[in-house]
């Protein structure tokens, strides 16, 4: 049966309307990762396998046109300038030595098994041989998101393999180099003069003038959040022409600009925040997308010559990488799991392959069967790098977080964002407030209200002094200081997150809305928002009787919870709580969750008994209800997508308590998760607090 769309409707396809390829783009980037999560495929292979059906060698919906072309391009180039960007440089400093030794072997041995495979078992030619070797030497950082995502890019073997990319790849591509000029005739003693002075003027303009350039601009135009990131884009690229000027590939332009830039841009700032937010969310997944488009599962069926090239290329690229990820931890002493960080991140075979094997194919030294090896390689290469990278990256999370120190003590500075939706229960949203925050703490509590700048403003601003008034008054019944703040922002979210900021906010209580809609699901909510753009733990609570009152609390706790860095914070804040009204106190979850709760709570010397129940049925939260009695309050402990104990029925459960808590007080709580990539997911469910 022919699946190719363009033989059965050559009107139609491949698309040639660019605001429906685009519309197209942006569905497949926003549904794909969607709809293979729920197959526990990791959203990198999601965005190369939908490449691979829309592509020219698919249903052919679309053809890899320049656009196409130039916008992975532009998402290579992304990936390679963040990997740069995110590098402790300290770490980085310290094991530098490492990361050359790390480049040479993960380049030494693909190229000696390479060239073997290649010479004896293909029968190719001594010059193909080792253009076919470079191939397998480089790598492409295609997983490195995910190390990123999870919170362990600044992992020493992480660090590490990142620093080693560079010296692999550009020992690959200079073999390219070289390759391609003696094919020409041009490898003289001219040809190694003008690439040595080359790539001395190159790294001295990238890494030396370039971020003082960019000190001058950012210091003389502070105001502008826009142009700052123009120029940035700007710099990573003009490094990345400057690289192809030099004789070696963008890729390496685009990594030096991220350590050259490294320092000027804060991993915290506004500005690494827009960075990140453009890549992940166009760029990269065009790049994902691109590289799919380039798959020909076709070749399978072309006869056995085609699959013996393509098994060959495989096994000898996988196995290579893996043997200098396995010397590499031997000669270093890393853990099993810092190995397997080492290989899923240094496996996937894509750019600096992709430039080799166009080349060599231009030049008559590699043949077709080469070019189909090297696609079905790069496709079965990044799909090995996502499963062993992320599998690697949860482990090594849980272990750094282990081994990190207790964040408990964190001085409390509580913000309740206050809008006319909460006028009703404004008094039990301070009460709350007030009972999480530690007594002895001297900090007070902040309730805010963020007006939106139009023409009513000044009027809003009026009304919303008024609750700021009810609410100061209320507080201050309870001996606790406070310290109201107005904000007028053009958004919302932007004006709670400046206060936060500003005040050092180390939590935030909100009201529960419980609209929950088509349109929140879709574009999100001020809390949607706020979760996406601040690592503060955040409460949202729905209180329909003074706090006070509670008789008993109950607190339902996921799966790895135990691993996320506010563990601890969340742990100690309910405890304040249940102290202070009194309330009974019970966990729900698994058993080694509740061995780590017991063991924070021993070390905070809780004399309260605590009941610890077994649960873990989490799409049928209406259960509870047969534990819950009218006065008690639930507790739901959530995560972020992104963090290690975010779970796919977590999105779900505003949903659920909508549905079967209406006469019920329940808060769900997201801990703090400050160092770990925050996410869009568009399947998340979170309600409104305005």
């Amino acid at each position: 049966m022919n699946l190719n769309l363009e033989q059965l409707f050559p009107e139609y396809f491949p698309i040639k309307d660019p605001v429906l390829i685009f519309s197209l783009v942006l569905f497949i980037i926003l549904l794909a990762p969607v709809v293979l999560q729920k197959l526990k495929i990791p959203s990198i292979i999601g965005l190369i396998l939908a490449g691979v059906a829309v592509g020219p060698n698919g249903f052919n919906m679309l053809s890899r046109d320049e656009g196409i072309v130039l916008f992975g391009t532009v998402g290579l180039l992304y990936i390679m300038f963040l990997a740069g960007l995110e590098i402790d440089l300290n770490d980085f400093k310290k094991n530098r030595n490492k990361s050359v030794v790390f480049g040479l072997i993960t380049f030494t041995i693909p190229m000696i098994l390479g060239t073997l495979v290649s010479y004896y078992l293909l029968e190719f030619s001594l010059m193909s041989s080792l253009l076919l070797a470079s191939m397998f030497a480089s790598h492409t950082l295609l997983a490195y998101p995910i190390a990123s995502r999870l919170g362990i890019a600044k992992n020493k073997a992480v660090n590490i393999t990142v620093g080693g990319t560079i010296i692999t790849d550009t020992a690959a591509l200079l073999v390219l180099a070289v390759i391609a000029g003696a094919s020409t005739g041009e490898l003289n003693g001219t040809f190694w003069i003008r690439l040595v002075i080359s790539l001395l003027i190159f790294s001295f303009i990238v890494l030396w003038i370039f971020p003082r350039v960019t000190r001058w601009f950012l210091k003389n135009y502070d105001t502008d959040p826009v142009a700052h990131y123009i120029f940035v884009l700007a710099m990573v690229f003009l490094a990345a022409f400057l690289a192809e000027l030099a004789g070696v590939e963008p890729i390496i332009g685009a990594f030096l600009a991220g350590l050259a830039l490294n320092r000027l841009i804060p991993h915290s700032s506004p500005l690494m925040n827009r960075i990140e937010f453009v890549g992940n969310a166009l760029f990269i997944p065009f790049f994902l997308i691109s590289v799919g488009m380039l798959v020909n599962l076709r070749v399978l069926f072309r006869g056995p010559e085609a699959l013996i090239v393509a098994a060959a290329m495989i096994v000898v690229a996988v196995v290579a990488k893996w043997l200098a990820a396995f010397i590499t931890q031997k000669g270093f002493g890393f853990t099993k799991t810092e190995r397997q960080l080492m290989f899923g991140l240094s496996s996937a075979q894509a750019a600096a392959t992709l430039a080799a094997v166009l080349i060599g194919y231009r030049l008559e030294l590699l043949n077709e069967n080469v070019l189909n090896g090297t696609i079905l390689m790069i496709l079965v290469t990044c799909i090995i790098s996502s499963f062993v990278t992320e599998k690697a990256a949860v482990k090594q999370a849980i272990f750094d977080d282990e081994q990190g120190p207790d964040v408990a003590n964190v001085p409390e500075r509580i913000l309740v964002p206050i809008s006319d939706a909460d006028a009703d229960t404004l008094e039990q949203l301070v009460d709350l407030a007030v009972l999480l925050k530690n007594p002895t703490a001297a900090a007070p509590i902040y309730p805010l209200i963020v007006v939106k700048d139009n023409y009513q403003s000044k009027e809003k601003l009026i009304e919303s002094n008024k609750l700021l008034e009810k609410a100061e008054l209320h507080a201050a019944a309870t001996a606790t200081d406070v310290d109201v703040l107005t904000r007028v922002d053009l958004n919302i979210t932007n004006g709670i997150l400046r206060a936060i900021k500003d005040q050092m906010i180390t939590e935030v209580v909100m009201g529960w809305n419980g609209k929950i809609t088509a349109k929140d699901r879709i574009f999100g909510s001020v809390l949607d928002n706020l979760l996406l753009k601040t690592g503060e733990m955040v409460f949202v609570a729905k209180l329909v009787q003074p706090v006070n009152t509670i008789a008993s609390i109950k607190v339902v706790v996921p799966s790895r919870a135990e691993y996320e860095p506010g563990f601890a914070c969340w742990i100690k804040r309910i405890h304040t709580l249940a102290k202070q009204t009194s309330a009974p106190l019970a966990f729900y979850g698994r058993e080694f969750t509740h061995t780590r709760i017991k063991k924070v709570l021993e070390k905070d010397n809780v004399s309260m008994e605590v009941q610890y129940i077994q649960f873990d049925d989490w799409k049928n939260l209406n259960t509870l209800k047969l534990d819950l009695e009218k006065d008690d309050l639930l507790v739901i402990v959530s995560a972020r997508l992104g963090s290690i104990s975010y779970h796919s029925y977590l999105p779900d459960v505003p949903m659920q308590l909508s549905k079967h808590f209406r006469v019920h007080n329940f808060v769900v709580i997201y801990p703090e998760q400050h160092g770990i990539k925050l996410v869009p997911d568009p399947r998340v469910t979170a309600v409104s607090a305005y």
